[in-house]
């Protein structure tokens, strides 16, 4: 299979990119560093989709591409940058999609549970859960996932993947590391929030999943059976690295620092991934502390 990867130089598509050519696939990663990612990934590089000619055959797409939302405040600058890195990325690859002779078989085009917004509920979400809470995450990935959608009037499968947050050797958790590597991490104000996450392992075997089962199509939340609280996240990985995890951060103080951006570490969803259970996904780590031993040793 030949899969063009946007967003691969980043930390799942860095694993990904990794993961289908240790399984005999072909890969083209788009990029703006071209070199750097080539020496990096030792795959074809492309600083732009005019690089593709439209009688080359593409089997899949995987759109990851997208300014990272986390840790900086949205000011109405950095929501256009956050909005830009999404959808005229997707845009781009919808175009490319129309030129092609052949067009794909199946676009898989990133979101995330903040497709739900900041959801303070303790009941499950599922993939049909309409009592989503407006927002500029919310609207954010509903907008992209439209976005992707138009594929499939070019004849292509889409399937949207609603990620949670990611554990392994980088992303989220590289940020998290140092404080409560020093015993000085803790809960997120009131730390009853809910926190839905996966292990790198299976985020990459899903998008395999979704690349293969030809049948599926659609929206699909990409976590863990079992979502924690925050208190019970930082609980976990105290007890894995060994240090005390009680320091609590108020919440006041992440909303001075992070404005309306705070909503990602203050309040959160409790999502279940019903659709990838009902198709037969098996998930291959749905143990929390499991999950982040691995992350840590990576």
């Amino acid at each position: 299979m030949k899969v063009l990867i946007s967003g691969g130089s980043g930390f799942i598509g860095t694993a990904l990119v990794r993961d289908l050519v240790a399984r005999g696939h072909e890969v083209l990663v788009l990029s703006r560093s071209v070199q750097r990612t080539s020496r990096r990934l030792g795959v074809r590089v492309l600083g732009g989709l005019d690089q593709i000619g439209s009688g080359e055959a593409i089997d899949a797409i995987v759109n990851l591409a997208g300014a990272p939302i986390v840790g900086r405040r949205w000011t109405d600058a950095r929501k256009r940058e956050l909005r830009a890195s999404r959808l005229n990325t997707t845009e781009a690859l919808l175009e490319l999609i129309a030129r092609l002779e052949r067009p794909p078989e199946v676009l898989v085009s990133g979101s995330a549970v903040g497709y739900y917004g900041s959801h303070s509920g303790d009941m499950p979400l599922t993939e049909e859960a309409d009592d989503y809470r407006p927002g500029f995450s919310h609207q954010l990935c509903a907008d992209w996932e439209s976005c992707a959608l138009q594929a499939e009037a070019l004849g292509v499968r889409v399937c949207l993947l609603r990620t949670g947050i990611v554990l392994g050797a980088g992303g989220a958790l590289s940020k998290m590391l140092p404080a409560f590597r020093c015993g000085l991490g803790g809960p997120v104000g009131n730390g009853r929030q809910w926190m839905s996450w996966i292990a790198l392992e299976d985020e990459l075997a899903i998008i395999r999943f979704l690349l293969e089962q030809s049948t599926l199509r659609g929206p699909f939340n990409a976590c863990a059976p079992d979502a924690v609280t925050n208190a019970g996240f930082a609980t976990a990985l105290g007890a894995v690295l060994r240090r005390p995890a009680r320091l609590r951060v108020p919440a006041t103080v992440l909303e001075l620092l992070l404005g309306e951006a705070s909503e990602l570490l203050v309040s959160g969803q409790r999502v279940y991934p019903r659709r990838l259970l009902d198709a037969g996904y098996e998930f291959r780590c749905t143990s929390l502390e499991e999950a982040l031993k691995a992350a840590v040793a990576g």
